[in-house]
């Protein structure tokens, strides 16, 4: 899958494009590690089949779990490296114009402290 100056899903549907958009902008977490910026998912297990479709739409991507501790289980999925820089964060910030203003801040705080900055200009605008 490759970036377009649209960010676009090259391969995957409207569905699914809304729906990965969904998915991070109301239960994602934007941030990094201090090295490198990532981008996390991180739901109970019953959520098994959609974790294990976005292991096979999105293969540059990694699929975490089950973790299971202090009474929880869950799996984690995360992007970073050149998926991120060059397929999620053009993807976004395609579509910023409907994150609402706390999603919007945890996601420019990823591109700008990350450096992520000119991946998200060129699909639309920081």
């Amino acid at each position: 899958m490759v970036r377009t100056r649209s960010g676009r899903l090259r391969g995957r549907s409207e569905f699914e494009a809304g729906l990965l958009f969904g998915l991070l902008v109301g239960e994602g977490h934007f941030g990094g590690d201090g090295r490198q910026a990532h981008v996390t998912l991180r739901m109970h297990v019953r959520h098994e089949r959609l974790f294990r479709w976005l292991e096979t739409a999105f293969p540059a991507s990694r699929l975490y779990g089950p973790y299971r501790h202090g009474g929880r289980e869950y799996f984690q999925w995360m992007a970073r490296g050149p998926f991120l820089r060059d397929v999620l964060v053009p993807f976004l910030a395609a579509r910023r114009t409907f994150m609402d203003a706390h999603v919007t801040a945890r996601f420019d705080d990823m591109c700008a402290r990350y450096r992520l900055g000119a991946a998200a200009e060129g699909a639309g605008g920081r």
